[in-house]
Formats: C-alpha cells, sequence, structure tokens
C-alpha cells in the first residue's frame, strides 16, 4: 500500500474532525459534561451535584472537568466554547498518541495513519455510537467528551511504558506513568479499564526482571494512592455500582456482528502475529479484552462490556499493521487490498458524519440519508427568564439537557448512584405529570423540591405560561 494515501486519508479525517468541533453537535452527554463544567466554573471547591440542587459528589468531578471548570472561572468563556478547546484538546491527544504508540509496534511510514483509519472506520455495517468507542460517527458526537481526551492519554500511556519496559526501566519514568494511569482512570473509569489492560497485556509480553517489576509496582501503589486522595469523589465505590448501571449497558452485547464485523479482519492478523510471537502485546491485549467482555455477558455484569475497546483497539491495529508487516510482498499487498474494501466499508456506513460537519443540504441524497440530527438544546428556556440554580421540572429527556446551562431538574437525567434519593426524586417526576396525580399533590411536589419552573404538563392556576419551544415545548413558571 502506497505511504501517501492512508497519509492523506487520515489528514480529511482529522480535518472533517476539526470541523465537527467547530458545530460540536448534541447528542448523549454532551448535557451531562456541560453541567459539570458550569458546577466547577461558580464553586471549584464545591460543585455539588451536576444535574440537581444536592450537595453529592459525583463521577464526573474528574481532574480533567476540574481544569476545563478552572478555565471557564478564570477567562469568562461560556460553556460551550470551552467544550470547544476541550474537544480540540482530545483529538489532539488521540492523534498523537496513536503515532507514538503504533511507532513501538512498527517502523513503517505509513503505519500510524493505517492505523487511525482502521481505527476509526474498522467497524460494522451497522451504526454504532457509544464513548469510549472510537468509530468515526461515535467519535464526532463525543469528541469533547472526558473519554475521547482519556483514550489520548491512553495511547500515550501505551507507548511511554511501552518504551519503559524495553529500555532501562527508572524510578522516575515509573512513578509518573503511575500517576497518568490514576489521571486516567479519575477521568473516565472505563476508559482506564481498557489502559489497564493493555498496560498489562504490555508488560507481560515484555518479561521484565525482577528489579523492573518492583519499581512498576512502586508506581501502581502511587496510582491507587493518588486514587484514594482524590478529594471530588471516591473512586472505590464505583465498585458498588447499582443495577441501573447494567441495565443502561446492557444493549453493548447486542447486534455484536452488525456493529463490529469488520474487526473480524483484525483477529485474523492478531492469529498471524500470534504464530510470528507467542507473548505478541497485541494479541494479549486483545485475549484480556474478551475475556473481561465475555465474563460481563455470563455474570449479567453488563457495565463490563465498556471494556470492549479492549478487544477492538488491538484487533484494529493488527489489521493495519498487517499490511505493512506481513512477510511477502504479494501478502502485504493482497492483505492491503482486503483491508481496504472492508475500510471502504466502514466509512460507507459512518457517511453520515459528514452531516455534523457541513449543512445537510450540502451532501448527496444517499449520504443525507444517514445522517442523523443532532439535539436541539434548551438555550431557549434561558432566554425566557430561567436563571442559573432554578430548579426546573421536566421529563427525563430535556433533564439531560436543562442542566448544561446552569439550572437543576428535580430528577437526574442520568444513572446517578451516588445520590441517595435519586429514586424517590424520579418517582416524584412521574407522579407529577401522571394524569391521575390532583392539584394538591402537584403543588407539594413543587414546594419540596423548590421547583420555580415547569416545562411540558397541562395548564394550572398555579402555573403561567412563559414561552413555547421547539415541538411546541411549553414552560411554566411557578407562581408564589
Amino acid at each position: 500500500m502506497g505511504r501517501e494515501l492512508p497519509q492523506v486519508a487520515a489528514a480529511l479525517v482529522v480535518v472533517l474532525m476539526l470541523c465537527v468541533v467547530v458545530r460540536l453537535p448534541w447528542a448523549g452527554d454532551l448535557g451531562m459534561h456541560a453541567a459539570t463544567v458550569q458546577r466547577f466554573r461558580h464553586s471549584l471547591l464545591h460543585p455539588g451535584n451536576p444535574l440537581v440542587d444536592a450537595d453529592t459528589p459525583s463521577p464526573y468531578h474528574s481532574p480533567w472537568m476540574l481544569l476545563l471548570g478552572t478555565v471557564a472561572k478564570l477567562t469568562g468563556l461560556s460553556v460551550f466554547v470551552v467544550l470547544r478547546l476541550a474537544a480540540l484538546t482530545g483529538l489532539g491527544l488521540l492523534v498523537t498518541g496513536v503515532r507514538r504508540y503504533v511507532r513501538t509496534l512498527s517502523g513503517h511510514r505509513a503505519a500510524p495513519a493505517l492505523a487511525f483509519l482502521s481505527l476509526v472506520f474498522l467497524w460494522g455495517p451497522l451504526l454504532f455510537n457509544w464513548s469510549g468507542f472510537l468509530g468515526l460517527n461515535s467519535l464526532a458526537l463525543t469528541v469533547s467528551y472526558p473519554s475521547v481526551f482519556a483514550l489520548g492519554l491512553t495511547f500515550h500511556f501505551w507507548a511511554w511504558l511501552t518504551r519503559t519496559v524495553r529500555g532501562e526501566v527508572a524510578w522516575g519514568a515509573c512513578l509518573g506513568l503511575g500517576a497518568l494511569w490514576a489521571v486516567i482512570l479519575l477521568c473516565h473509569q472505563f476508559t482506564g479499564v481498557v489502559a489497564s489492560l493493555g498496560g498489562l497485556a504490555t508488560v507481560l509480553a515484555a518479561r521484565p526482571a525482577r528489579g523492573a517489576l518492583l519499581r512498576l509496582g512502586a508506581g501502581v501503589l502511587l496510582g491507587l494512592l493518588v486514587l484514594w486522595l482524590w478529594p471530588y469523589y471516591d473512586f472505590f465505590a464505583l465498585f458498588s455500582a447499582g443495577a441501573d448501571l447494567e441495565a443502561v449497558h446492557r444493549p453493548l452485547y447486542q447486534h455484536l456482528v452488525g456493529r463490529f464485523g469488520l474487526v473480524l479482519l483484525g483477529v485474523v492478523a492478531l492469529g498471524f502475529r500470534l504464530r510470528r510471537d507467542h507473548r505478541d502485546p497485541l494479541a494479549l491485549f486483545f485475549l484480556f479484552g474478551v475475556l473481561v467482555f465475555a465474563a460481563g455477558g455470563l455474570t449479567g455484569h453488563y457495565s463490563w462490556g465498556r471494556a470492549l475497546p479492549a478487544a477492538l483497539i488491538p484487533a484494529q491495529l493488527a489489521a493495519a499493521l498487517e499490511a505493512v508487516s506481513a512477510g511477502r510482498v504479494l501478502v502485504r499487498r493482497g492483505w492491503a487490498c482486503v483491508l481496504l474494501a472492508a475500510l471502504a466499508v466502514g466509512a460507507w456506513t459512518q457517511a453520515g458524519t459528514l452531516g455534523y460537519a457541513v449543512p445537510r443540504d450540502a451532501l448527496p441524497g444517499v449520504v443525507a440519508a444517514k445522517y442523523r440530527t443532532p439535539w436541539a438544546g434548551y438555550q431557549w428556556i434561558m432566554r425566557a427568564g430561567v436563571r442559573y440554580g432554578d430548579v426546573v421540572m421536566a421529563r427525563r429527556f430535556p433533564a439531560r439537557q436543562i442542566p448544561a446551562y446552569g439550572p437543576y431538574t428535580v430528577a437526574p437525567g442520568y444513572p446517578d448512584f451516588f445520590l441517595p434519593d435519586a429514586g424517590r426524586r424520579e418517582a416524584a417526576v412521574e407522579r407529577y405529570f401522571s394524569p391521575a396525580a390532583g392539584a394538591g399533590e402537584r403543588r407539594g411536589i413543587l414546594r419540596e423540591y423548590g421547583v420555580k419552573w415547569v416545562l411540558g404538563g397541562s395548564e394550572a392556576p398555579w402555573l403561567r405560561r412563559t414561552a413555547v419551544g421547539p415541538g411546541g415545548q411549553v414552560l411554566y413558571r411557578v407562581l408564589s
């Protein structure tokens, strides 16, 4: 495969992502991350719950969110401008991290670009979006998330660790790696698991001496100390997460062939690598990822499915590397043709991503049909008079977006096991909007949670219609 073609294609993907950052399409968890930056912007020491008016810790209170909140506070920039800066940082870390890590696996000039293309395109014919997963469409929707930042750090972590265990294992490097490992875990816990599995595979493949293992162990202990000392939430309490977390992640075990079928090409490549080297780091990494993912499905711990990138990433990298490292020239060329065809299928599946960078009207009809319109947001309720810290009664879908602008909602739009009365709050919202609820009961709920605004529902004497938003959504002010 020519050196220039993969590099040009990878550069075009990066340019596309830069255009996406400018528009910053809203879907998924963007509201949660924006709300977290809002809370840090107003109080760096005591941010409180990002979504509801409660003084509770949150696993979203990470070092990265703290830094972004500090930037917002010191500069006065809006939260969404800060999130664009976060997206640029995360994308830069990811691109440079992939390049550095792949350089430890292959010296071929085209290898980093091929690896990057495989990471974003080698998925399946069925579109799949989830934070922590590097498909192009998923990356476009999550580029400002902590998961992308953590993945970028993870590739740098693997590159640093690989170079460390291959050379003189110094104390400083080991302690630095331990601290970086802890930061990744604090910023995005699921990506931290992937980073850990990749790190374990790297160490086992290198077979370092006992002294080196002791220094690496000291790095692990430092990382654990950082996790224990982090003041904003109890990292180790995450191991007792409730059933809500499992229910959310159960879809990760569905439609596996449709979503990830093209990765089978990488599984074949891993077989070739394993035959050449029985301790190949990518093969070990893949094995660990498959074991954790399978264990989650068999035991009902579906949140373990978030470790699936630990199987996908090494397979995708192996597929790319085989095109430049297979023994015979004819074999390399044949493999490159197969890889190119697979990448083309993956790119076509995700062609709708172009709609996040250019107006949909500018796209060909067949591409525009693949485009999924992002969420509109709730900036309009702020123009109608809602202020930072006001409590809004809203159903789950708007509750996933409203806190991004500063208000709170009665119930969180996302599972929150650090919030002890989350179930009671959700029941209160459901009861308020139930046709069977009486006037006295509804007014009691509004008073209990200090609600100043109601989004949706029916007219009532204690409500004053204030604004009408997209889709006919009505905002009411609660009269005292």
